[in-house]
């Protein structure tokens, strides 16, 4: 349980992090006031903080199944592709199809799906930390 805990603070502390120094490449930094890129801010980090949550729970759900061990790389793995494709799909659905947010010139997109590349090495990067920091943290108690 402590390690769930650990994982949901450190990439939430991740996805913080990263939503603020990639909100420069949404046209909301320019176009938004202060209240309304602060808002986003936050929004952004609980939906990421509630997605990291949901992909762990799908992922050791599947690591119990198949009988993989708790935090072993296939369970880390499984939930860094499913956070990916969610990102992908949302990112999307947010920009193409709902508009409800727009890129800059400056964010670098992924030819044919349109997706922001940032936001996509977010659910790489961090949640691959995350999991690293908690190897490292488990390798330190072992050896006690």
């Amino acid at each position: 349980m402590l390690r769930i805990a650990l994982y949901i603070a450190l990439a939430a502390i991740g996805h913080f992090v990263w939503e603020l120094c990639q909100l420069p490449l949404y046209t909301l930094w320019r176009t938004g006031t202060p209240r309304e890129i602060v808002s986003a801010l936050f929004h952004c980090t609980g939906g990421d903080i509630l997605i990291t949550a949901v992909t762990l729970a799908l992922a050791g759900t599947l690591a119990r199944h198949f009988h993989w061990p708790s935090f072993g790389w296939r369970m880390v793995f499984t939930a860094i592709v499913l956070g990916a494709a969610y990102t992908v799909f949302s990112e999307w659905l947010n920009v193409a199809i709902r508009r409800s947010w727009s890129y800059t010139a400056a964010m670098p997109v992924l030819p044919l799906l349109g997706t922001g590349l940032t936001p996509l090495l977010q659910w790489v990067v961090v949640p691959g930390l995350a999991f690293a920091i908690i190897a490292g943290w488990d390798l330190r108690r072992q050896r006690r």
